[in-house]
């Protein structure tokens, strides 16, 4: 069914929750007005360096493994790389990711951070649950002016959690969290959420991830604000 302009699934009833837990790229922040610019500096320094002298992959590969566990998505993007190459390219990507976000490079989705307030004054706990790596991660929310709009920003860089469904559940006993919905655009995402008993929302305005990633949430919104509105119905 439809209310307002989001989808709820018909057989589903999503119960107001105390708890928000939201991935970031791809659902926060539109990771590609970064990370454009960053992939093509990480292959011409690797070329520069001898360590990956073939032509740049096409930057829809490194797009489309968001969402991914960093130790993954090399393997993904460049397969023939050598073991060195990979993790020189981790490096680097840190490296080149928070240059451009200390330079302003890098968008949030739209609304995102006014739909943040309002779910905060309403008197839901915000939290991040992401892949990515923790300097990543937090200095997104610091940079984007959204860093204190949240409980806590959980990433498996800093946990070392092998899957989001641990990074969650590790979030909610820290944070005694019992009833939260999970905000995300990829299959970990839904994963993560229904692991742990959650509501799922999926992010269908997301471009990285393809929709049948999302089978499984319960809701879907194409627009941030929707968020407001399934809070109400």
């Amino acid at each position: 069914m439809r209310k307002g302009d989001f989808f709820l699934q018909s057989n589903v009833t999503l119960s107001r929750p105390e708890a928000i837990i939201f991935d970031m790229d791809g659902t926060l922040f539109e990771t590609d007005t970064l990370l454009i610019h960053v992939h093509e500096r990480i292959f011409e320094t690797l070329r520069a360096e001898g360590l990956y002298m073939k032509p740049t992959p096409p930057v829809e590969k490194l797009l489309g493994c968001l969402g991914m566990l960093l130790e993954d998505i090399w393997r993904k993007v460049m397969p023939d790389g050598t073991e060195a190459a990979q993790r020189r390219a981790d490096e680097l990507l840190l490296q080149y990711e928070l240059e451009g976000l200390e330079a302003g490079e890098g968008e949030l989705y739209p609304h995102v951070a006014e739909t943040l307030q309002s779910l905060k004054e309403q008197g839901f706990r915000l939290f991040v649950a992401s892949n990515g790596l923790e300097r990543y991660v937090k200095e997104v929310a610091r940079y984007k002016g959204i860093a204190p709009l949240f409980d806590g920003l959980y990433s498996a860089g800093e946990y070392g959690t092998a899957s989001k469904i641990h990074l969650v559940a590790r979030l909610m006993e820290d944070h005694d969290v019992k009833t939260a919905w999970m905000v995300g655009d990829r299959s970990s995402d839904v994963e993560a959420g229904k692991s742990n008993g959650l509501g799922v929302v999926g992010c269908a305005y997301a471009v990285y991830g393809r929709k049948e990633e999302l089978l499984g949430a319960d809701a879907l919104i194409s627009d941030f604000r929707e968020l407001l509105a399934l809070t109400q119905a």
